[in-house]
């Protein structure tokens, strides 16, 4: 069986390798988690340089707020938040930096400032210069499935179509697919919370979770679904929704723990890299998961 590999910057990923462990930095205010912010390209470098001795081999950078009640931002606004952290983040650490974007012109101040992947949660739908910039300037991209809106699939079926479709935008634009990481889209985005409507709200009977929180638990239940697509699974658990939903908690701060039992969880069903916010801990789940399933 052929191995499913690709680079994200200079770090491989895939079969046979340890799963990579992305440390996500946010530097919009309105972020779900505010233990995440940094306000500053030196805060940025300090925290990203703390992150990489947890464990952490790639930086992603977010300018912008993706959760249900984030507000969108100028592109000039992102630009010039996003710009001089990698810029600094280039300067002072050897690591591949990834800007979370959904914007063409964004992206490509990013890669001139020192990114090498781009992290589109719009899986190149957005906008559609994305897949050109990134095909010109050699970059990695890290894509999430997406119909029209970032994260608006929850079916097994129709995340695999979506994600599909974006690797033939891929093929359209001359990305190569060596280069290409894939996210199913764990989390209650926008984009599906408006599309299940009020059912998102409703109570499982007898359980505290919520009809959203049970699409979040079947993807990462059924994430080896995904490898038929052929490239590497990257998910994104950290302190999500659908974990404070199974367990009560309703601050992204109580949600540690079962942030790292989801991802034990995503490493044993096949995951090749994981973006925390919680590297140190991150790093000891992956260990712990890997010898376990090596030993099947």
């Amino acid at each position: 069986m052929k191995k499913i590999r690709a680079k994200l910057g200079n770090v491989e990923v895939g079969d046979g390798l340890p799963t990579a462990i992305m440390g996500a930095i946010n530097l919009s205010p309105d972020s779900f988690y505010h233990g995440s912010v940094v306000r500053s390209p030196a805060g940025v470098v300090r925290r990203a340089s703390e992150m990489i001795e947890e464990g952490a081999g790639i930086i992603d950078l977010g300018a912008m707020g993706t959760g249900p009640h984030s507000k969108p931002v100028s592109v000039k606004t992102e630009s010039e938040r996003l710009a001089p952290a990698i810029r600094a983040l280039e300067r002072e650490l050897d690591v591949p930096i990834s800007a979370d974007t959904q914007r063409a012109e964004v992206a490509e101040a990013a890669i001139e400032a020192g990114a090498s992947v781009i992290n589109d949660k719009s899986g190149l739908k957005a906008d559609p210069g994305m897949a050109g910039v990134i095909a010109k300037s050699g970059c990695s991209a890290l894509l999430m499935s997406t119909l029209r809106f970032p994260g608006d699939t929850y079916e097994i079926n129709e995340i695999k179509s979506a994600l599909r479709g974006s690797l033939k935008i891929c093929g359209k634009n001359g990305l190569k697919l060596n280069k290409v990481v894939l996210d199913p889209a764990i989390g209650y985005w926008p984009g599906r919370l408006e599309r299940l409507g009020t059912r998102a709200l409703r109570q499982f009977p007898g359980k505290h979770y919520t009809y959203a929180a049970h699409f979040d638990l079947s993807i990462l239940a059924n994430l080896s679904e995904f490898r038929g697509l052929g490239q590497p699974i990257c998910v994104g658990l950290s302190r999500k929704s659908f974990i404070g939903g199974v367990l009560g908690l309703r601050e992204p701060s109580e949600r540690l723990a079962g942030t790292m039992a989801a991802s034990a969880i995503a490493v044993l069903n096949g995951a090749h890299v994981l973006r925390t916010h919680d590297p140190a801990e991150s790093l000891q789940v992956v260990k712990l998961a890997e010898a376990i399933r090596d030993a099947i």
